[in-house]
């Protein structure tokens, strides 16, 4: 198919002038509008305006400048459709071929500090989508245009006269995407409003980043999609600066490690195996904090994710060279550090480039019978409302670990139970039915003296079996959410055992 008539009507200005030159070069006459036309004369590309074509000027203050038959007839009539050429002859309207389109900038413009509701309201773009879609609907005559990164393909192909009809339809595809997410940038916006509940529906556009090798297994698929705002969708937090591709599971954990690693103000170390931490430390430095994670389990931190919330340097850096890791990731890698480490072939590094979770404060999780919903858990602050239920009160150390404790505890699969002395991780229980076998494990899996540590548990301890369990092990005060119909009873063993205990009222379960 040959272009014959062209409308362009963008925000984005980029490649325009190109763009406008080569159409031009084609005899392609251009119908424009408003900012687009006056960018394209001024480079002296002819244009058509809008309303001269159609014989109506543009009104409401620009609201209305599109919408009219004889552009959405010129779009969406079929070629080989007698009726339809029929209905142009009689009403005069003539053929459009190629619709190149950009939306007014309604996100970047709710970024913008001291924008009115008034203002926004403003950057809702109406005739754009409209077009968009029409020509989208009938793309086995029109070739429809959203992107400006597509410009250069399309110089060339129309030159060659070759655009097929699956690459209209590609086309078109990608603008359906287009409208789409702009729709539901606009929802989310709207919904905003309504705070107090979740809303009714929730509009969530993906745009693909990163292709993985598999999923969680070699026989799934899986790629890495983050929640686009259609500016930059494929800006990731993150930047790969060492290894090889990034696994589903490797994503999975890097969460895992960096969601922990930055709960905490002072330097700090987390080794994450399959999403549990394994090693967790604050440290004088980021080195020492490294020791004192990885002694808190040498055997699992083998093959693990290693987490820092400091830039990692080369004393750490050579600590870590003696243990095999899937990935380090940190906001920075001093240059020594990045000598020493890319010299492992197996390992990747990760450097952290912006904000983790962006604006997104809802977390997502697919079942069987529906997508759940929920707010993130960003409480971290519990023990600073905490209630001591027992005779003797926790020491300020006591308090100290067991705000760190419950900061692991938060970000471990339930039933959990922790363990920790003097800002170190000595021993985790996660994931188990009952949480007694967890308190088991913990103490079992202590790879350090328990005697005189804080116990954390993510939710209350329904019998006192399992405070007990910690209790043999010489944890000598535990923090619990409290609000079992046995506290009375768990309570008493705390106190026959001189131990002090702290309820936080506040629950900390991760499915």
């Amino acid at each position: 198919m040959s272009v014959k008539r062209a409308i362009i009507s963008v925000s984005d200005k980029t490649g325009l002038e190109e763009l406008g030159k080569a159409l031009a070069s084609l005899n392609v006459e251009i119908l424009s509008t408003g900012g687009t036309a006056r960018f394209l004369r001024e480079r002296s590309v002819p244009v058509v305006d809008v309303a001269d074509y159609t014989g109506f000027p543009e009104m409401l203050d620009g609201r209305v400048k599109t919408l009219h038959p004889k552009i959405h007839g010129g779009i969406l009539a079929i070629r080989n459709n007698d009726t339809h050429i029929k209905s142009l002859e009689e009403h005069s309207i003539g053929l459009i071929d190629l619709l190149v389109v950009n939306l007014y900038p309604f996100q970047a413009t709710a970024k913008k500090s001291g924008v009115t509701f008034d203002e926004l309201i403003e950057m809702i773009d109406i005739g754009g989508p409209t077009m968009i879609r029409a020509g989208s609907k009938n793309f086995k005559d029109v070739i429809v245009v959203v992107d400006p990164a597509d410009y250069s393909w399309l110089i060339e192909h129309l030159k060659k006269d070759d655009i097929t009809e699956q690459d209209r339809l590609r086309l078109a595809t990608k603008a359906f995407n287009h409208t789409a997410a702009y729709d539901s940038a606009i929802a989310n916006w709207l919904n905003q409003g309504f705070e107090k509940e979740l809303p009714q529906q929730i509009h969530l556009t993906l745009g693909k980043v990163q292709a993985m090798r598999y999923g969680e297994n070699p026989h799934q698929r899986a790629a890495l999609y983050k929640v686009s705002d259609l500016e930059n969708h494929k800006d990731l937090a993150f930047e790969q600066i060492w290894g090889k591709e990034l696994s589903y599971n490797n994503i999975v954990d890097m969460s895992s490690a960096y969601e922990l690693v930055r709960e905490f103000e002072q330097p700090a170390c987390v080794i994450i195996k399959h999403t549990n931490p394994c090693g967790a430390a604050i440290g004088k430095s980021i080195s020492n904090a490294y020791e004192l994670a990885f002694k808190t389990d040498p055997v699992s931190s083998y093959g693990g994710i290693c987490g820092f919330n400091r830039e990692l340097d080369e004393s750490t850096a050579k600590l870590i060279a003696d243990t095999f890791y899937e990935v380090i990731i940190a906001p920075s890698f001093s240059d020594p550090a990045l000598d020493i480490l890319t010299k492992k072939k197996n390992l990747r590094l990760i450097k952290i480039t912006g904000d983790i979770n962006g604006s997104n404060q809802i977390e997502l999780h697919d079942t069987s019978f529906g997508v759940l919903v929920q707010t993130k858990d960003n409480i971290s602050d519990e023990l600073k409302n905490a209630r001591v239920v027992t005779k003797r009160a926790p020491t300020p150390d006591e308090m100290r670990d067991m705000d760190f404790a419950m900061k692991v505890c938060k970000h471990t699969k339930s039933n959990t139970i922790i363990v920790a002395k003097s800002l170190q991780l000595v021993g985790v229980g996660a994931g188990q039915m009952s949480r007694v076998d967890s308190a088991r494990i913990a103490i079992m899996k202590a790879n350090l003296s328990t005697k005189g540590a804080v116990g954390a548990s993510d939710a209350f301890f329904p019998f006192a079996d399992g405070l007990k369990v910690l209790i043999d092990a010489g944890i000598t005060s535990v923090v619990q959410p409290g609000g079992s119909i046995r506290d009375e009873e768990v309570i008493k063993a705390a106190d026959e055992a001189g131990i002090a205990m702290v309820f936080t009222g506040i629950r900390h379960f991760k499915h």
